[in-house]
């Protein structure tokens, strides 16, 4: 599976993007490793306010996913089923947090928004697997037309998504994302350990596994 490389794509419009990603990775470039596992953990807040998660509050290990609703990688291995087979073996003793990282694509960043838009009524969830299924259909009014779909308030979600009110957490979990080093997506941290690039169920086992013995 590919890992996306934001230093690669082309199609990014954000103004300042790339000069904010170019002096933020001048700062960890010596750090930085474009699709290997890092091998110190570093550190940095487990915990933003009303973070999407799944699986119990207080588990022992958690996995945190910085991910870009946009990004062809990212929809794979959503599709590969790796997060089932986490949720499936482990149940609440793995905390899954889902933070965006909306780089890939000039929708990314709004789709990101409108996600945890749907969050604030708890349909997270719902709206994160509609928008992987309809990529890359993630023009505002295709995020409105899913809201609808999910019967989620949708004057309470256009309000929210046209005001831009999600928009400082958005840049909060890039900025974070970029602080730890990472250059593409998805990426994880795993009990605050970073890890770039989609890696497999069995990869996460192993790493799982002796935390929680």
């Amino acid at each position: 599976m590919l890992f996306v490389d934001i230093r690669e794509v082309s199609s990014v419009k954000r103004p300042g993007l790339f000069a904010r990603v170019l002096i933020l990775l001048s700062l960890v470039l010596s750090s930085c490793s474009s699709s290997t596992q890092q091998s110190s953990p570093i550190g940095i807040s487990t915990q933003q306010m009303n973070d999407p998660y799944l699986g119990d509050a207080n588990a022992r290990v958690t996995i945190i996913e910085y991910g870009d609703f946009g990004c062809p990688t990212c929809r794979g291995w959503e599709k590969s089923g790796v997060l089932k087979e986490i949720r499936q073996k482990y149940g609440n003793q793995v905390k899954f947090v889902w933070r965006d990282f909306p780089v890939i694509t000039p929708e990314s960043p709004k789709a990101a928004e409108a996600a945890q838009c749907a969050n604030d009524q708890g349909k997270f969830w719902e709206f994160h697997d509609l928008l992987y299924a309809r990529a890359p259909a993630l023009a505002v009014n295709d995020l409105k037309s899913y809201a609808k779909e999910i019967n989620l308030d949708t004057a309470r979600f256009n309000q929210c998504l046209d005001s831009g009110q999600k928009q400082a957490k958005v840049n909060q979990s890039e900025h974070e994302a970029l602080n730890l080093g990472f250059r593409g997506t998805p990426d994880f941290l795993v009990n605050n350990k970073p890890i770039a690039g989609p890696i497999s169920f069995e990869s996460f086992q192993q790493m799982i596994d002796p935390l929680l013995k």
